[in-house]
């Protein structure tokens, strides 16, 4: 007799759940580790400014900037500007990241992408695994009480996001450290007022971040025609028209005044925003991820 005979049926499907996380485990691994390095390989060399010893520029001085990180000697030698010394990033700062955990990122519209949350998933995944060489800490927001730092890392964050089953649409409040820097990746299809202010809580900490909006090309283009049934992940609803080719301009319209929201809120707190597709190589949204978050401006004090 099996030793799952004997547990009830709640375990059984616990047990079940389980195991099929398991299962995604080494292959969502091996795609974001293979993502993460094709990455490094153009990233090699990379330097960014930060709170560190050693010098690496001057730039002029700007709004926001203190006082203090004044260097008066070059300055002296300018007589109509200011400037700030910028030094190479050698402290360790905490990443925090934010996925998406609720059905609607539970869809593909068709074999040849992935389902948003796999790609989520492997961005999350790619993107702790680079951090992590960088020598940074990372946590999972709502996941894990503090960050994770070393090589066990990425595995760490991977785990957590294969059991995270269920929750909201948009971030919920947690505490944040000054100088901290947050990822948010969703398909954000929720009101933009709610997803500016999870901003604004995380901005009002002194944090700065980038959204990471996911989506599946069906999302984007509308291409359904004739009689459709479409139905809310969520919520369960199902409508039924006659000729949805007949929405598609309307859609379409809908759709991109809803990113442009989301973007002004983003740019409304410096944080930056990132539309990625499934059927484009994961690569490009990590790249561009990882570029924003080693930006200068993300990395001010």
């Amino acid at each position: 007799m099996s030793p799952s005979a004997h547990l009830p049926a709640g375990a059984l499907q616990t047990r079940h759940e389980a195991e099929e996380a398991a299962a995604l485990f080494p292959a969502l691994m091996v795609e974001a580790d293979r993502v993460a390095h094709t990455v490094a390989a153009g990233l090699h060399g990379r330097r960014r400014a930060g709170p560190g010893e050693t010098f690496w520029q001057h730039r002029a001085y700007g709004f926001g900037d203190p006082v203090s990180a004044i260097d008066w000697r070059q300055s002296a030698r300018a007589a109509d500007r200011l400037y700030v010394r910028q030094n190479e990033w050698e402290a360790a700062a905490a990443v925090w990241i934010w996925r998406d955990a609720s059905a609607s990122l539970v869809y593909s519209s068709s074999t040849a992408t992935p389902m948003k949350r796999r790609r989520a998933d492997v961005l999350a995944t790619a993107l702790s695994i680079l951090l992590s060489q960088a020598g940074e800490r990372v946590g999972l927001m709502g996941l894990s009480q503090r960050p994770f730092h070393g090589r066990g890392a990425p595995t760490r964050i991977l785990e957590a996001l294969l059991t995270d089953d269920a929750g909201a649409s948009a971030p919920t409040p947690v505490q944040l450290t000054p100088g901290a820097r947050v990822v948010f990746l969703s398909d954000f299809f929720t009101s933009p007022d709610e997803i500016a202010a999870a901003i604004r809580r995380c901005a009002s900490a002194g944090a700065l971040g980038a959204l990471v909006q996911i989506v599946d090309p069906a999302e984007e283009e509308f291409p359904f025609t004739g009689r459709t049934e479409f139905q809310d992940a969520e919520s369960r609803d199902r409508l039924l028209f006659g000729d949805a080719g007949a929405l598609g301009a309307s859609y379409r319209e809908k759709f991109m005044a809803h990113r442009r929201a989301l973007e002004d809120a983003a740019s409304a707190y410096r944080w930056t925003f990132i539309a990625h597709r499934t059927d484009r190589p994961a690569q490009g949204a990590l790249l561009a991820l990882y570029a924003a978050l080693s930006d200068l401006r993300m990395l001010k004090g």
